[in-house]
C-alpha cells in the first residue's frame, strides 16, 4: 500500500474517535468556562472579596495538581476509555455536591463541589490530550488540538449564556447598588433566591455526567499505546526520569503560566467589568466575549498551522500578543466604551468598557498556546508519554495560583493594574517558543 493510501486509511479510522473526543472537549471546555460566570454571581450571593472569589478558579484547578499522577496511575490501570467515563461519573458527583452548596450558601461546600468536579475533569485531560496528539502525524498536532480547543471554547462561549439564562433570567433588583440599598432581611431573602436558582442546572448536569459515564463504557474508542523508543525498553518511568527531559518540564511550567493568564482573562473579566460598573447580568457573561476571541485564534491556528506557521510560531506570536494586550488592557478606559460600539454592539452584544475589551482579546493572544505547548513538550518521550501528560496536566494549576494573586492585587490596589502578572507569565512562554522546546538535556 502506497504512503497516500496509508494516510487516507488512518484518517478514515480516527474520524471517529475524534467526534468522540470532540464531545468530550466541549462538556469539559462548557464545566470549565462555567467559573467565569459562577465567579462574580458566588462573590455576590456569599458576600466574597475578590481574593475570595478566585478561590473558585482555585479550587477547581488545584485538583489537576493533586490529582493528576494518581488519575494518570487509574489510566494505566483501566486503559483511556474507562478513565474517561470515571471522569464523567465525577463531574457528575461534584454537580450534586452544588445542590447543598447553594440551599446552605456556605462558601466551602461550593469550593468542594468545585475540586469534585475539578478531579474528574482531571482524568479527562489526561486522558484525551495525549490521545489526541498521538491519534495522527505529529506535525499536525497542534491542529488536532486546536479543533478540540475550538470546541472548547466554543463551549465556554455557550456556557455563560446559558448560565445567565438559567440561573439570572427572571431575577431583578440584583446589582451591588440594589443590594446594598436593602434592609438586611430583604437582602437575605433575595440573595437565597439566587443561590436557589442553581439546584436545577446543576442536577441536570450531574444526570448527564452519569449518563454519558455509562456511554462511555460502550463507545468504540481504540487504545492507543505509547511509543517505545529505542534504549527506553527497560527504563521505569519515574518522576526522576522524567526530570531529565527538559522540554517536558519547561513545557509544564509554561502550561503553569498560560492557564494562569487564561483563567485570568477569562474568568476574572467579570470581576473588572463589576468595577467599571456593568451589571450583574452582563457582568456574567463577558466569559463569553474572551471566549469568543479564542475561538476565532483556534480557527486562525487550524487555518494556518503547519501551511503557513509552524507550532513554535504560533506560540512566540500568542506571547508577543499577550504582552501587548496586557498592556493595553492595563492603560485602557474604564469609561469609554468606543471599541465595543465600534465592534460587539455591531452583532447585538452589550457595549464593555475599552480595558474590558482589551480583556476579552486576551483570549485571543492565548488560543494557541496550548495547542503549541502539548506536541513540543512531548515530543521524544516514547513510552513516557503518558506519565509525561500527566506532568503537564500538573501545569494546569497555574489556574489555582495565579487568579488568586490576581485577587489580592485587585482588592489591595486596582484591579486594572492587577493585570501587570501577566506580564511575567508571557515571558516564559515567549522563551520556551524560542528556546525551551528545543532543549534536549540540561546542560
Amino acid at each position: 500500500m502506497n504512503t497516500a493510501a496509508v494516510a487516507q486509511s488512518e484518517t478514515r479510522n480516527s474520524v471517529l474517535p475524534m467526534v468522540i473526543i470532540g464531545l468530550l472537549f466541549f462538556i469539559f471546555g462548557f464545566v470549565t468556562w462555567l467559573n467565569g460566570a459562577l465567579i462574580p454571581f458566588l462573590q455576590t450571593i456569599c458576600d466574597l472579596t475578590a481574593f475570595q472569589a478566585m478561590l473558585v478558579a482555585s479550587a477547581f484547578y488545584i485538583a489537576y495538581t493533586v490529582m493528576a499522577l494518581p488519575m494518570a496511575a487509574i489510566i494505566e490501570r483501566t486503559g483511556y476509555k474507562n478513565g474517561m467515563a470515571l471522569g464523567l461519573a465525577l463531574v457528575g458527583v461534584g454537580a450534586l455536591i452544588f445542590i447543598p452548596a447553594a440551599y446552605t450558601r456556605m462558601f466551602g461546600i461550593f469550593l468542594l463541589a468545585q475540586f469534585v468536579v475539578g478531579s474528574g475533569l482531571t482524568i479527562l485531560q489526561t486522558a484525551s490530550n495525549p490521545y489526541v496528539v498521538k491519534l495522527g502525524n505529529p506535525e499536525t498536532a497542534a491542529v488536532r488540538i486546536s479543533i478540540m480547543g475550538l470546541l472548547n471554547k466554543a463551549a465556554g462561549i455557550v456556557a455563560p449564556l446559558v448560565f445567565t439564562a438559567l440561573v439570572l433570567s427572571g431575577i431583578t433588583g440584583i446589582s451591588e447598588a440594589e443590594l446594598a440599598a436593602m434592609s438586611a432581611a430583604a437582602k437575605e431573602a433575595k440573595l437565597a433566591e439566587l443561590a436557589g436558582q442553581l439546584v436545577s442546572p446543576y442536577i441536570g448536569m450531574a444526570i448527564l455526567g452519569f449518563i454519558l459515564a455509562v456511554a462511555m463504557l460502550f463507545v468504540p474508542l481504540p487504545d492507543i499505546e505509547d511509543e517505545v523508543i529505542e534504549g527506553q525498553e527497560e527504563v521505569a518511568v519515574t518522576l526522576p526520569v522524567l526530570l531529565k527531559f527538559p522540554q517536558l518540564i519547561l513545557g509544564s511550567i509554561a502550561l503553569f503560566c498560560y492557564v494562569g493568564v487564561e483563567v485570568i482573562a477569562g474568568d476574572a473579566i467579570g470581576l473588572l467589568g463589576k468595577q467599571a460598573g456593568v451589571d450583574a447580568s452582563t457582568a456574567s457573561q463577558l466569559t463569553a466575549y474572551t471566549m469568543t476571541f479564542m475561538v476565532i485564534g483556534y480557527i486562525a491556528g487550524i487555518i494556518a498551522i503547519p501551511r503557513f506557521i509552524s507550532q513554535q510560531t504560533a506560540l512566540l506570536m500568542s506571547a508577543v500578543m499577550g504582552m501587548i494586550f496586557t498592556g493595553l488592557v492595563m492603560t485602557g478606559s474604564l469609561e469609554s466604551t468606543a471599541l465595543s460600539a465600534a465592534s460587539l454592539s455591531l452583532f447585538g452584544l452589550p457595549e464593555v468598557p475599552n480595558a474590558v475589551f482589551f480583556v476579552a482579546l486576551l483570549g485571543l493572544a492565548n488560543a494557541m498556546c496550548w495547542p503549541a505547548i502539548w506536541p513540543l513538550a512531548l515530543e521524544g518521550l516514547g513510552k513516557f508519554t503518558s506519565k509525561g501528560a500527566a506532568l503537564l496536566i500538573m501545569g494546569i494549576s497555574g489556574g489555582a495560583v495565579l487568579p488568586p494573586v490576581y485577587g489580592h492585587f485587585a482588592d489591595t490596589g486596582d484591579g486594572q493594574m492587577a493585570y501587570m502578572i501577566s506580564f511575567p507569565a508571557y515571558l516564559f512562554i515567549l522563551f520556551y517558543a524560542l528556546k525551551g522546546h528545543k532543549m534536549r538535556s540540561w546542560k
